[in-house]
């Protein structure tokens, strides 16, 4: 019974001393970070939900537009257009919109949109890459300038400093040090696996725009 009172105490006084040391470290370095952690959490979940082949290269679309031109159904081909999300969707409707300058303009066109639509799906992940590449360097400021109250402190009570007049300093050091590498290993790690998959569903999807291109009647300027 001892023994267990005894681990709830310790445990306590942990948890105390983890949230005394967050209050006595906060300051400019840790609200960056902290803001940091929180626009990556938007980031991520953004990033999970979208970087999907349903949603960036869906099949049914592709399929429903192929279908349309191989039965020469341009009105149906038209209405498969509507959608403004998947990548497929978009270039063809640019080069819809350009079969009468030519089907070199229409696959000039389609690229373009192309290009620009998975644009779009790669910057989260760029923006995401930029927070974690910049999270350890905002915790080593914070680190560097925990060091410097630490040698305030010592300088200030002659080189005689005790443990209680430094530990604030290095504990502000630690601290961001810390909150930076939090805030770098998850982002780092969701960019390098989703970055890929964004590539090869990118990939896909330009593929079956460019087929579906080539399948597009042209329409002579004046008809």
């Amino acid at each position: 019974m001892h023994a267990l009172t005894l681990a709830q105490a310790t445990d306590s006084a942990g948890a105390t001393n983890a949230w005394s040391l967050f209050v006595d470290s906060f300051d400019i370095f840790s609200i960056a970070l902290i803001l940091g952690s929180l626009v990556a959490v938007t980031l991520i979940a953004r990033v999970v939900m979208d970087a999907r082949q349903s949603v960036i290269a869906p099949d049914s679309i592709y399929q429903n537009l192929r279908s349309n031109l191989i039965q020469k159904n341009m009105g149906g081909f038209e209405k498969g257009l509507a959608d403004r999300t998947a990548i497929v969707s978009i270039a063809c409707r640019a080069a819809y919109e350009a079969r009468t300058k030519g089907r070199d303009a229409m696959r000039d066109a389609a690229e373009i949109a192309a290009s620009n639509a998975c644009a779009r799906w790669s910057r989260p992940l760029d923006l995401l890459r930029i927070i974690g590449e910049l999270g350890p360097l905002v915790g080593l400021a914070g680190t560097v300038w925990g060091m410097i109250i630490a040698f305030v402190r010592l300088g200030q009570a002659g080189g005689a400093a005790g443990p209680t007049d430094l530990s604030l300093g290095i504990s502000k050091a630690l601290f961001h040090t810390m909150l930076g590498l939090v805030l770098a290993i998850p982002c780092l790690l969701i960019y390098g696996i989703f970055r890929s998959l964004v590539e090869k569903h990118c990939n896909s999807a330009m593929a079956q725009a460019g087929e579906l291109v080539d399948m597009i009647p042209e329409e002579p300027t004046g008809a």
